[in-house]
């Protein structure tokens, strides 16, 4: 039953991967380099995934934990651009104002504050699904 989980959580983790570009590409997410570290990240994440699905061995359960890592660490980033945009637009808007007038209309602005933690969620339905893997090469 163990592995059965473990499959479904790659299997999850691999169809994220797979629609965040899809989604990213459909709203025009491809203006400048920050827009575009989630085709990357996902991309790098699917390239390993697949490399330690077919290679399984140390080394590369290694990388692909830690590309796991960079995938939850450019959410974190998403989220603070998106923010950093929002804010942006709402001190553009009303001139003079202070960010604490307008966090609530920042953290509800256009970019939606929340949608990078997609990636998160696909690393750690990854990192998840390879812990303990058994023997650790199996």
């Amino acid at each position: 039953m163990e592995r059965w989980y473990r499959h479904f959580l790659l299997v999850l983790a691999i169809s994220t991967f797979c629609l965040i570009p899809a989604e990213l590409a459909l709203t025009g997410h491809t203006e400048g380099f920050f827009q575009l570290i989630p085709f990357v990240v996902s991309g790098l994440s699917l390239l390993m995934i697949g490399v330690w699905w077919f290679r399984k061995s140390s080394w590369s359960l290694w990388l692909t934990r830690v590309v796991m890592l960079v995938s939850c660490a450019a959410s974190f980033l998403g989220v603070i651009k998106h923010f950093q945009h929002n804010l942006e637009f709402e001190l553009e808007i009303r001139p003079g104002a202070v960010w604490t007038n307008v966090f609530m209309e920042t953290i509800s602005g256009a970019s939606p504050l929340l949608a990078p933690g997609i990636l998160f969620l696909a690393g750690v339905m990854v990192l998840a699904a390879l812990h303990k893997w058994p023997s650790e090469l199996n």
